[in-house]
């Protein structure tokens, strides 16, 4: 876990305030980076990868993904490999998801921490975290689905953003409100179906919700 400013911010009531948001498909554009990375090992290792196939299904951790391409003798190389290539390759064609800076202002407009935990790798979250000049307190990364629970009830995570189901299973083990975007594989039926407490349609909606939200 990286700690980019440890100062809480309080609520006007005393209270520490904080969001915590999913990283890829959700503040970060990664779908060309993923891709760029999946097409070099499928080079280097001469094994024919689908890299629009392993776009759809972004989320899961990266061994789960890799497992549809190799065998599980292979996959800890494998997996070794993709964090080598993702420096030079990946953050490069990464860019921020529209209405990401705002909705981080938008945070801090209400007295509000941000906490990203992302299922990428440490890393690579904080590498991801620092080139798209994201303004955040928190990073936590390698956690999906449930797992990312305890280290949002950690931080006094209110609400938690992603794109994805297994955001929604993230913040219902944190007891925050479920808040998604869709602009990963999800499309709003699908995450209203999930149990998502709030869909819209990208984070360009998120400010006016959280004004609203951060009032109660």
């Amino acid at each position: 876990m990286l700690d980019l400013d440890s100062r809480k911010i309080p609520r006007p009531d005393g209270a520490d305030f904080s969001v915590g948001f999913d990283l890829d498909l959700t503040l970060a554009d990664t779908r060309a980076a993923i891709a760029a990375v999946y097409a070099a090992i499928a080079a280097e290792t001469g094994v024919p990868i689908d890299v629009d196939t392993v776009v759809r299904r972004l989320g899961p951790p990266l061994e789960v993904e890799l497992a549809y391409w190799f065998p599980p003798e292979r996959i800890p190389a494998m997996a070794d490999l993709y964090r080598a290539l993702y420096p030079d390759v990946a953050l490069p064609v990464t860019e921020a998801m529209p209405g990401a800076a705002a909705a981080l202002e938008a945070v801090r407009a209400v007295g509000g921490r941000v906490v990203v935990v992302s299922g990428k790798n440490q890393r690579d979250t904080e590498r991801t975290v620092r080139f798209l000049g994201l303004d955040v307190d928190t990073v936590v990364g390698g956690l999906f689905g449930a797992d990312k629970g305890a280290a949002l009830r950690e931080h006094g995570a209110r609400a938690y953003i992603g794109d994805h189901t297994g955001d929604v299973d993230a913040a219902r083990a944190a007891s925050a409100v479920a808040v998604a975007v869709a602009t990963g594989a999800f499309d709003s039926a699908a995450l209203t179906a999930y149990g998502a407490d709030v869909v819209l349609p990208d984070l360009n909606a998120f400010p006016e919700w959280l004004a609203g939200f951060a009032a109660v």
